[in-house]
């Protein structure tokens, strides 16, 4: 864990904040609104003592006085990284809430990512306004498409110069996030009145110092019906084998949350808690048991679990720098039917794999409420004039999150803590070791 220090939560800030805003009967934020960090006791005392306050994040919300002039403004938009719920919700948020609540007469649309600031690509940003954002939250994915990779830093600041950008909003997880950062302290660097504000997107829930980022629920209902089939199948058929294999490449939050949220899976495999495949301890002979107990069994498995059964396979990148994760989900399935014959036991395997179909439908619940209000925290951020944060949600407040914090580390399951214990307690599954 980082050893954190007050200077950690500290906002950029681009000047002085000077015009009054333009919101009407509202309830302002004062400016030294902040949201703790530490929710017990022990740490809040330890913090006092060493110094002198409290660890806190910044409070989102609107300010009487903003930095950035609506009548001169010019805002872009983007969507990066991998598919997820609630895109489009957000950048119908984004788009509503600048040009109706605050006026700002235009707001663009990057295209494709990263990759539309960079003129090598031939992609022309796109005019937004409410009504073409008008219905866009029906859908899933993003109208602005999305993409992967890194882009010239220089050259992409050179484009927001040319297109007269004063507020830039990245919509994306832990990539999009370090890429978002890198422009805002290059425009730091040229002394540019560019705020560079981050909406967190990630179904996976990794990235750190934030409760809870949006498309998260979204992905726990579209796992409902999946793991309902699954176990449909796996009871139909005599020794019958669910095995539904979903994303989760370095955090196991959706397998563990969809476990609990449709309590038929018999074992939940995530990145953070290794387990065994052979001998008297390991899964097969533990599934071997169940079968002959039950005649049938649900296996949840995320896509990063496991991977130190990969000992020989050589290393390969996706186009953001990430490992790519060999495919546990077919590993086991295989698996699991060779170890069938082996040991002379009929196996009925029904292999699923919801990956992108769980990522690219629309927000769901109040998952649709929270992309609202995302949006509507991050252009009020971008008003003041913070630049190189992302918007966060902490307790019960959205807050203001430094950038270079929330990428600082991967946010994980800790296997001691109540989610995990839930797990195993409704699964009944045993340690693997």
């Amino acid at each position: 864990m980082k050893i954190l220090k007050p200077d950690d939560f500290t906002i950029a800030r681009l000047g002085k904040a000077e015009f009054i805003s333009p919101l009407k009967d509202n309830v302002f934020i004062p400016e030294n609104q902040n949201v703790c960090y530490s929710f017990h006791s022990e740490p809040l005392q330890k913090e006092l003592q060493e110094f002198g306050k409290f660890l806190s994040f910044e409070k989102a919300g609107p300010r009487e006085r903003i930095f950035h002039d609506p009548a001169k403004s010019k805002a872009a938009i983007l969507t990066a990284g991998g598919l997820c719920p609630g895109l489009n919700d957000v950048i119908k948020g984004l788009v509503s809430t600048l040009m109706e609540i605050y006026d700002v007469p235009e707001v663009i649309g990057i295209k494709y990512g990263y990759r539309g600031l960079n003129p090598a690509f031939g992609l022309e940003p796109v005019r937004l306004d409410p009504e073409i954002v008008d219905d866009i939250h029906n859908s899933g994915g993003t109208i602005l498409g999305s993409s992967r990779g890194n882009q010239d830093i220089g050259i992409m600041v050179d484009t927001l110069q040319k297109l007269c950008v004063n507020m830039l909003f990245c919509i994306g997880g832990d990539g999009t996030l370090k890429g978002a950062h890198a422009i805002a302290q290059e425009a730091m660097k040229r002394k540019l009145n560019l705020s560079v504000i981050g909406i967190p997107k990630t179904i996976d829930n990794d990235i750190s110092y934030m409760h809870r980022t949006f498309g998260v629920e979204t992905a726990i209902y579209a796992t409902h019906p999946i793991i309902t089939c699954a176990h449909n199948e796996a009871k139909g058929a005599y020794n019958g084998v669910g095995l539904i294999h979903v994303m989760g490449r370095d955090s196991g939050f959706i397998a563990a949350l969809a476990s609990l949220a449709n309590s038929v899976v018999n074992y939940c495999l995530i990145p953070e808690v290794p387990f065994k495949l052979d001998g008297p301890n390991g899964l097969l002979e533990s599934l071997h048991r169940r079968l002959a107990a039950k005649q049938h069994v649900v296996i949840m498995v995320a896509e990063g679990a496991g991977q130190d059964l990969f000992k020989n396979a050589p290393v390969q990148m996706d186009a953001s720098g990430n490992v790519k994760k060999n495919n546990i989900g077919e590993y086991l399935r295989d698996r699991i039917i060779a170890y069938g014959k082996e040991k002379k036991f009929d196996v009925s395997m029904k292999y699923f794999d919801p990956s992108y179909v769980i990522r690219s439908v629309d927000a769901r619940g109040t998952d649709a409420v929270y992309c609202l209000l995302f949006s509507q925290s991050a252009v009020h951020a971008a008003m003041l004039g913070c630049t190189d944060m992302v918007v966060g949600y902490w307790g019960t407040d959205f807050t203001h999150v430094p950038i270079a914090l929330a990428v600082s580390e991967r946010k994980k399951i800790d296997p001691s803590m109540t989610l995990w214990q839930s797990v195993l307690q409704i699964t009944g599954q045993p340690e693997f070791k």
